[in-house]
């Protein structure tokens, strides 16, 4: 069970301030506990204890970081059931996908203890001409300093894992924001984190408001702004951040197109999880899909047989596949979009009928492209589907988005698998599979309005610090 009450950490210490944040049970709607709820003048105290840790952070020797990043790996290990159960709870994920989750937040902090000594530099021949004779140079990388990380709500634990596991091996203090509609998560890595002899002020971890924010953003006593979230938001915080990097990780509306080669129970077997895991709740689930016409009334048939079949219910039941969505906000308004879409002419093939913060797995074709299904982030269980019969065309369609985060091909031509990996305008393409696949070591990001900058644990890093040139002369 989770704990009745949740501290926000402050400068690494637990601090029970108030119970002011309830924290909700997705499916039940109960409240599951309550959390103490940072005001701005914890903040500021937050940003003031961070400045002040940068020089004892930047001090530490790499096996110390390597120390408290195995110390975490150790104890996320031990506490997996519970950092499950939690998630299952707070965000309604189902309890298989939460265990997913658990076990990436796990590897995501291992890759970073591996990565930490392998903050490499160069050395470089300087003496390209006489007058630079008897020159050398040489490079390290440096911690940019107190970072600000913002994190979503649908990945609670392995989300933040990608700010603060990379921060800590680059030795960076940081002040974390979870999502206020799941902070457990977060604040459960916090408890970890307290566990170890991190410096004083290395990193607080607050919930707030939105509205209580502002100077995560816009203080220029922080180096480095990491958001994760909705491309609206991002966007607008980063037009506000003033000189210091931002690095976003925003929406999409992923594309997966099959060819007629790959074999349909293959490609039906991988939609149906790339479409429909958490939820349809990720920035990479399959909303867009595209389906040779030679083969497209053979694999509806099969996906929509498939769909049908999902469980749909309470997610602490391992037999669920499809549990809450986020909130009956979010369930109203995509349930909004896939009447809409239906009255402007769309099929409705399966699915679409909602009660409360349950949609149904739901399946669409003929939708217009202009239609929010379509143009937009539907962020829930919805997928459409469109045939097509030339290659060169449907990349076209792939890119015809205002997003580009990653795509999936199923093809076992390797010609077009190179074409698409030059042509499509996405952060990645996944050959073979759906675009919601992704391994925590792997550059993840987009292009377009989903974002700027990588995840993965060593291109996090190398945004986390500086480049410092060193040059010798040796006189002649």
């Amino acid at each position: 069970m989770m704990q009745k009450i949740y501290p926000y950490y402050l400068a690494n210490e637990a601090v029970y301030a108030n119970t002011d944040l309830k924290v909700t049970d997705k499916y039940s709607g109960e409240v599951a506990c309550e959390v103490a709820l940072a005001t701005p003048d914890v903040l500021d105290q937050a940003i003031t204890a961070a400045v002040a840790a940068t020089e004892a952070m930047r001090k530490m020797t790499v096996y110390e970081r390597q120390a408290v990043l195995e110390h975490c790996v150790k104890r996320f290990t031990e506490r997996k059931d519970e950092l499950a159960h939690a998630l299952c709870i707070e965000a309604g994920k189902p309890i298989n996908d939460a265990i997913g989750e658990v076990t990436r937040l796990i590897d995501t902090f291992k890759i970073a203890a591996e990565e930490t000594p392998r903050m490499l530099g160069e050395t470089l021949p300087l003496d390209i001409s006489p007058r630079a004779k008897g020159y050398r140079g040489m490079t390290q990388r440096v911690p940019i300093g107190p970072c600000a990380f913002i994190s979503p709500f649908n990945f609670p634990l392995n989300l933040a894992a990608h700010k603060v596991a990379p921060a800590i091996a680059t030795g960076c203090p940081f002040v974390l924001k979870p999502a206020s509609m799941t902070p457990v998560g977060a604040l459960l890595i916090g408890e970890i984190l307290a566990e170890t002899n991190l410096p004083k002020g290395a990193f607080s971890i607050l919930p707030c408001r939105r509205d209580s924010a502002d100077l995560l953003t816009e203080d220029d006593r922080l180096k480095l702004l990491s958001f994760t979230g909705s491309p609206d938001v991002g966007w607008k915080l980063k037009a506000r951040a003033g000189k210091k990097p931002v690095i976003l990780e925003l929406g999409g509306n992923a594309a997966c197109v099959v060819d007629k080669d790959w074999d349909l129970d293959d490609a039906v077997a991988r939609v149906i999880i790339g479409a429909f895991y958490q939820s349809g709740q990720s920035c990479i689930g399959v909303q867009r899909l595209f389906v040779h016409s030679d083969v497209y009334a053979t694999f509806k048939e099969k996906l929509v047989a498939k769909t049908k079949a999902l469980k749909s219910g309470d997610p602490k039941d391992k037999e669920t596949f499809i549990g809450p969505m986020i909130s009956e906000g979010e369930a109203k308004r995509l349930h909004g979009w896939i009447e809409s879409a239906i009255d402007k002419g769309a099929t409705l093939l399966c699915g679409g009928q909602r009660n409360g913060n349950m949609l149904q797995a739901t399946l669409l074709e003929n939708v217009d492209a202009n239609c929010e299904l379509s143009a937009e982030e539907a962020f829930g269980p919805v997928a459409i589907l469109e045939p097509f019969d030339d290659f060169d065309a449907v990349l076209k369609r792939v890119n015809d988005s205002r997003f580009g985060l990653q795509a999936g091909i199923f093809t076992r031509d390797l010609y077009k698998a190179q074409q698409a990996w030059d042509e499509l305008e996405v952060g990645g393409v996944v050959i073979g599979d759906v675009p919601s696949w992704r391994v925590d070591h792997m550059p993840y990001g987009g292009v377009k309005d989903s974002g700027l900058g990588r995840e993965g644990i060593r291109w996090a890093m190398e945004d986390m610090t500086e480049l410092r040139l060193m040059v010798i002369r040796t006189p002649q």
